[in-house]
Parts: C-alpha cells; sequence; structure tokens
C-alpha cells in the first residue's frame, strides 16, 4: 500500500493554481482592451457634452430645452462614470468619491433589471428617498445593485420567485448587536437590502463567495469575481456586507454604508458659479477635428485668443516660428506622428517655463514622474464640461510658474 495523498493534494494545488493563472491572464487582456476602447469612447462623450453644454449655456435656465440638455449631459456623465469604472478596474485610473444620494441610483438599476429579467420574477422594492448621502461612486453604486440583482435571478430562474430591494436609513449605537458583532463605527447608515426566494446557499458556499474566482455558475456565465468586487468597494467606503442564506430559503445581502455628516455635506456642495475668462493667446491641438472646434469655440466665448490645429507636428512649426506668441499650449495625448508628451519635449526646448495643459481619454504614458519632468501644470481627463476647461485654463495662468 502506498499513500499518494500528498501527490493528489499537490496535483489539485497545482491545477487550482493554473487556472488561476488563467483568468488573472485573461482580466489583464481584457483591461488592455478596456484601456484601447475607452480612449475612443471618451473622444465621442468629449463631443457629445461639449457641444450640450455650449448649447445649454445660450438658453435661459428656465426653458424645457436647456432641461432637456441638463438631462442628457447627466446621462452622459454617467456614461463617464461608466469609463473611469472600466479604467479603474484595468488600473488605469484612480476613482474619486464624491457625496452621492443613492436611492436614484437604485432605482435607476431596478429599471433596469426590471427590462432584463422574466415576469416570472416579481420586484417589490421599497427605497426611501431620503436615505442619506453616502460619499460613493455613482457608477460603483450601480455595480453593486445590478450585480447582487443579477446573482438573485439566477437563483429564482427556474421557479421563478420574488426579488426584494429596500433602502433606508438606519441608527447604529454603540453596544448595538450590529455594531459589536461587525465591528461598526456608531453613526448614520444607509442600508441596502437585496434578497430572494431562490434555493438558496449552504453554508460551506456562505463562507467563500467573496473568494476571488469562487462561483456556483455554471461554466461560462461568470468569471467568480462579481461578489469580490462587490465586497471591495463597500469595504472600500467603510461599509459592510451581511450574508444570510439557508438551502431552499432564499438569500439575503445586507449591506450598510456609513452617510456623510451634514457638514461634510454643506461644504463639498458647490453652487453653480460664473465661468472665469481672459485674454490671454492659447494654442489648443487635438487630432479629433470636432474636439479642436469645441474647445476652440468654448475659450472664444471665454475670451481668450486661440490657434487651434489638429497636427502636432503644424503646432510644433507654429511655436517655432514664434515663441513669445502663445501664453499657454493645450494639447491632446494620443495623436499620430507625435504625441502629446513627445510635443511638450520639444517645445521645452524654447521655453521651459510655458505653462501646459494636457488632455487624454487614457494613456498608461501618462506618469506623475512624466508630469512633473515635463513641467506639465494640469492634466484634464476627457470628456471635458466647459466649467472644468475654464477653470483650468484660469488656474494655470494664474498659478505662472509656481506647480
Amino acid at each position: 500500500i502506498q499513500d499518494i495523498t500528498d501527490k493528489v493534494n499537490s496535483e489539485h494545488e497545482k491545477e487550482k493554481l493554473q487556472e488561476e493563472l488563467r483568468q488573472a491572464q485573461k482580466m489583464e487582456a481584457v483591461g488592455t482592451l478596456a484601456g484601447g476602447i475607452a480612449h475612443d469612447f471618451n473622444n465621442i462623450l468629449s463631443a457629445i457634452m461639449g457641444y450640450t453644454d455650449l448649447a445649454r449655456v445660450t438658453l435661459p435656465p428656465e426653458s424645457k430645452t436647456a432641461a432637456n440638455l441638463r438631462k442628457v449631459l447627466t446621462a452622459s456623465n454617467r456614461a463617464k462614470e461608466l469609463v473611469q469604472q472600466i479604467l479603474a478596474f484595468s488600473r488605469q485610473s484612480e476613482i474619486h468619491l464624491k457625496p452621492v444620494q443613492i436611492h436614484s441610483v437604485v432605482e435607476e438599476a431596478l429599471k433596469l433589471i426590471r427590462s432584463s429579467i422574466p415576469t416570472t420574477i416579481q420586484i417589490q422594492h421599497d427605497i426611501e428617498p431620503d436615505s442619506g448621502t453616502v460619499l460613493s461612486d455613482a457608477t460603483q453604486i450601480h455595480q453593486i445593485v445590478m450585480n447582487l440583482c443579477t446573482n438573485a435571478y439566477h437563483a429564482m430562474r427556474s421557479k421563478g420567485g420574488i426579488l426584494s430591494v429596500s433602502l433606508q436609513p438606519i441608527q447604529v449605537d454603540d453596544g448595538d448587536y450590529i455594531a459589536d458583532q461587525f465591528d461598526l463605527v456608531p453613526g448614520q447608515y444607509t442600508e441596502l437590502i437585496i434578497s430572494d426566494t431562490g434555493m438558496g446557499m449552504s453554508k460551506d458556499t456562505v463562507e467563500k463567495i467573496f473568494d476571488p474566482y469562487f462561483t456556483t455558475k455554471a461554466k461560462g456565465e461568470g468569471t467568480g469575481l462579481g461578489l469580490s468586487v462587490v465586497h471591495g468597494i463597500v469595504r472600500d467606503y467603510g461599509g459592510h456586507i451581511i450574508v444570510k442564506s439557508e438551502h431552499g430559503q432564499g438569500t439575503t445581502f445586507q449591506i450598510l454604508f456609513p452617510q456623510i455628516t451634514k457638514e461634510v455635506l454643506a461644504t463639498s456642495t458647490d453652487k453653480e458659479k460664473p465661468l472665469p475668462k481672459g485674454s490671454e493667446r492659447v494654442l489648443v491641438v487635438d487630432d479629433e477635428p470636432e474636439l479642436v472646434n469645441m474647445v476652440e469655440v468654448m475659450l472664444n466665448n471665454l475670451g481668450y485668443k486661440v490657434t487651434a490645429t489638429t497636427s502636432s507636428t503644424e503646432a510644433l512649426q507654429l511655436y517655432q516660428a514664434n515663441p513669445s506668441r502663445f501664453d499657454l499650449i493645450i494639447t491632446d495625448m494620443n495623436m499620430p506622428r507625435m504625441n502629446g508628451l513627445e510635443l511638450i519635449t520639444e517645445i521645452q526646448r524654447f521655453n521651459t517655463n510655458l505653462p501646459i495643459i494636457l488632455f487624454t481619454g487614457f494613456s498608461e504614458l501618462i506618469t506623475q514622474d512624466a508630469v512633473t519632468s515635463l513641467g506639465i501644470k494640469k492634466v484634464l481627463m476627457k470628456p471635458v464640461l466647459w466649467s472644468d476647461l475654464a477653470g483650468a485654463v484660469r488656474e494655470v495662468l494664474d498659478a505662472g510658474n509656481i506647480i
């Protein structure tokens, strides 16, 4: 008799590591593809949002057309946030959190879920409009709701059932069971509960559901990353997620998001201010004709004297012909023949103190070291609204040589 337990376990471990490596390589490839798509999509969004913004400010604020254009901007901003989410997933961007009243995001996600699942599954919801404000990212909240609701649908698709979603504010006090059990800081929280009447899960499965690459779905239906991503998002917000499930009794996810205090919210809410103007001379270069024209119109309307071109080599020639002609250069990053960093490098040979703003939808070449070494004063991620552009231009010009 020969004991081959260690050998079998070693082979199983080897197979597990190989599968994890294949998954990691797959996600790396998806991330690379996402970055390329994000660049092109951001150029499209830049034109949509820019020209919408230009049209909106020419109309009376109370007009129906202005209201419709504000809705276009709201939808475009959601698309912009989605691209940022993709870039964050591929480790090419950081998520910037801001105060969000998440009830509207949950309601929007439920509308999308309703249109994509069969009528054999009922949706019951109790969304409290005054559920509080959470320091979060709207696209990530949308991702949480969609992921959990999709999982609930998969658990009920064979026999149907009820998907229940509730959102309400709760108070967690020191000494409460939930505070002691899950080490929560006492205070106001927003509670999101998503439950289903599906098949449920065993205790062993519940203990593994947040592990990366763990999935109970059939091959081709999931990567095993959904719930681990949800868990990571909630943890980053300082919240907590609780799972209750039994075989044949359905599953309930309870998520607690810490709310922002009224004092913090008051200081973080900015009212719309008049756009800062100027009269300086600006050179704008972007290989997309629609975008360079849009930026030219925006800056002209703010009083600046603009020279615009779609060629980085032509921009360099314009500058070399008369270096003192321009007070600021705004350049795109990804351009044919000579990209933004190469153009800036050539310009720096003539004037190392010239203020420069770099536009980009995505580029792995842009690092903090590159920005600092080239003296780039500001990097703006596309798409850029008129207010963002106006503020950045004024900030860079007023700062002079101070970085």
